[in-house]
C-alpha cells in the first residue's frame, strides 16, 4: 500500500498541472442580443461624449 501512494500523489499533481482549460458555454440567442445591445450602447455613448467635447462653434 506505501508503494502506490507516491504515484497517486504523483498523478493528482499531473492533474492539477494539466487541468482542461474552462470552455465558454455558447451564447443563446438572449445573451447575443444583450451583448449586441451592450456594445451599440457603448459605441452610441462614446459618440455622443466626443461630439460634446467639441467646441461649439466648431462643427466637423
Amino acid at each position: 500500500m506505501l508503494k502506490d501512494q507516491p504515484s497517486d500523489r504523483a498523478k493528482r499533481e499531473a492533474n492539477k498541472a494539466f487541468k482542461p482549460a474552462k470552455t465558454q458555454k455558447p451564447m443563446n440567442d438572449y445573451a447575443k442580443d444583450q451583448h449586441s445591445l451592450n456594445e451599440n450602447r457603448e459605441r452610441l455613448k462614446a459618440e455622443r461624449l466626443a461630439r460634446e467635447a467639441q467646441p461649439k462653434g466648431r462643427e466637423d
